[in-house]
């Protein structure tokens, strides 16, 4: 990533909260998954903006797992940071957790990676200005499993799935 200038994991951390209503709820009674995952992917989106300073798109969705559900009145968090950046394109993970009202606990519900490419107004792909920097421990697993998810998706895309 020659003559760019980096950002951080922290730069471009997003975090939203919801309390979910009655018509976020599917037949079961529990959070509609649907809305969930575009909620998501607005997180996701904002995340990718704040790192490359322009316009994004969604080109896939890895690891989406829904861990547990939610109901009417619960509060839900999302969370999201950038893992890798490529030429053009970024991915993120993004975490959802119930949040106890009483103690402020989190509990995981869900968990997914999007890849979100760096867009001009008409949808062109368009080169990432910002490398990230990777600090920690942590950061470079993340960074190295998003190299594997890359792999794993080229490889799906050969063989035509």
């Amino acid at each position: 990533m020659d003559n760019k200038s980096f950002k951080t994991v922290e730069d471009s951390r997003c975090e939203f909260h919801k309390c979910i209503h009655y018509e976020d709820i599917n037949g079961g009674g529990r959070l509609f998954g649907g809305r969930l995952m575009m909620w998501m992917d607005e997180v996701a989106g904002v995340a990718a903006m704040r790192h490359c300073g322009g316009l994004v798109t969604t080109a896939a969705v890895d690891n989406l797992q829904f861990k547990k559900g939610a109901g009417v009145d619960d509060i839900i968090v999302i969370m999201a940071h950038l893992t890798y950046v490529g030429r053009t394109s970024m991915e993120v993970r993004v975490d959802v957790y119930v949040e106890e009202r009483a103690t402020g606990r989190r509990i995981p519900i869900n968990r997914a990676y999007f890849t979100e490419v760096c867009v001009d107004r008409e949808g062109v792909p368009q080169p990432v200005i910002y490398g990230l920097t990777v600090k920690t421990a942590a950061e470079q697993a993340e960074w190295d499993g998003a190299r594997k998810r890359i792999e794993m998706r080229q490889k799906r895309r050969i063989e035509g799935f």
